[in-house]
């Protein structure tokens, strides 16, 4: 896999100063976890299912959720795990390049049991997806994972979801990002990503955002991404990748404003991008991916393929970071000391931004560097279909 490895190779290297890396599914999970990207997530009732991950694998999507929770209703569990269990039949039988795959299951015993019944396709699963996860109930799922994981004879991640009303209620907050800080912190090897429920939160309150805000201008969820953010993504080796929320909208279509990418000249091209995309509700998407990063969150849940080339093409990193988290890890630096950015526009200290550095060359390392003269416009145009 490679992010935008389905763009021609020339135009790759005329978009990247460094192209995206490859990498498997048997990679290390610390850059698995920030390769994620946009999860795609599909109801596992779906009867193309087979069909539609080939496609999307083909537009660029690196992970996917199969769901078997709140997408699907509850009269439809039985058939969706017998449909899943095709469709990885057919996934297996036709090879070629795949997303890593996770199922979104409902209840701990779901897991060694579909592990059991994907049978030798069980090698195309990545892990599983755990609802509404505390520790009370985490622990469950995590050791119903550890067992199917045995059977298996091959790693399984968890990707666990914060969104039930406990985390989301003050009274209760704290005590439950404790718990849930002891459970994965047990786990930690298995645990890839925490995932976050902010459909889940807002409902708790009759909440729902419109196309021109994001979960950072719902008060009331900002606060818990924050406190989800400090208690369970730090950057001192205690923390986990903490994951965008999802974009509930899609009304946008990719080739409504492609055309209009393609004949901009780019001078003043942010501009015309942004007039583009607000025309077509992605404003507020694209607000939020800014967003998510400068609170602390890397990739994003996606519940629509358009949505996956604006995450992607966000995670690039600039050639401006890319220089500026270079100098700030050369050794000669390690005593510490400040210095004026290769830019000429910024201070870059060496000790306080020495883990935004390291950050920033993980993601440099599976979604590339920029060349110094192109810009998120350039990217979201090569990688539009």
């Amino acid at each position: 896999m490679r992010h935008f490895g389905y763009v021609p190779p020339e135009v790759r290297k005329g978009l990247f100063h460094r192209e995206p890396a490859e990498f498997s599914a048997d990679a290390p999970g610390a850059l698995l976890a920030v390769a994620l990207g946009a999860t795609l997530y599909s109801p596992a009732t779906r009867p193309r299912l087979a069909e539609d991950v080939r496609k999307q694998a083909a537009r660029g999507v690196v992970s996917m959720v199969l769901c078997l929770e709140d997408s699907i209703d509850d009269a439809e569990v039985a058939a969706a795990e017998e449909n899943l269990v095709r469709q990885f039949a057919d996934l297996h039988r036709g090879g070629g390049d795949l997303p890593l795959l996770f199922v979104r299951v409902r209840e701990p015993r779901q897991i060694p049991d579909l592990a059991g019944r994907l049978g030798p396709a069980v090698d195309l699963l990545s892990g599983f997806v755990l609802p509404k996860f505390t520790e009370e109930r985490g622990v469950p799922f995590l050791e119903a994972l550890t067992a199917a994981e045995a059977a298996a004879g091959r790693p399984l991640y968890a990707m666990p979801v914060l969104e039930s009303p406990e985390l989301l209620h003050l009274e209760s907050r704290a005590e439950t990002l404790g718990g849930i800080r002891r459970t994965v912190d047990k786990y930690r090897d298995r645990v890839l990503a925490l995932r976050l429920g902010v459909t889940d939160f807002c409902s708790a309150y009759g909440l729902r955002r419109a196309p021109d805000m994001t979960a950072y201008d719902v008060q009331i969820v900002a606060s818990v991404i924050a406190d989800v953010v400090n208690t369970l993504g730090r950057a001192d080796g205690t923390g986990f990748t903490v994951t965008g929320p999802v974009w509930e909208y899609f009304r946008v279509q990719e080739r409504m404003f492609k055309p209009q990418l393609r004949r901009s000249p780019f001078t003043g091209r942010a501009e015309k991008l942004r007039a583009a995309l607000i025309e077509h509700d992605m404003d507020g998407l694209l607000r939020e991916i800014e967003l998510d990063r400068a609170n602390g969150l890397q990739g994003k849940t996606c519940i629509h393929p358009s949505h996956v080339t604006p995450v992607h093409a966000l995670s690039v990193v600039s050639h401006e970071e890319f220089m500026d988290a270079e100098d700030i890890l050369k050794p000669e630096r390690y005593g510490g000391g400040v210095m004026r950015s290769a830019a000429a526009n910024k201070m870059n200290e060496v000790k306080p931004h020495r883990a935004w550095a390291e950050r920033t060359l993980r993601r440099a390392e599976v979604f590339g560097v920029a060349r110094e003269d192109v810009s998120f416009v350039e990217l979201l145009a090569a990688g539009l279909p």
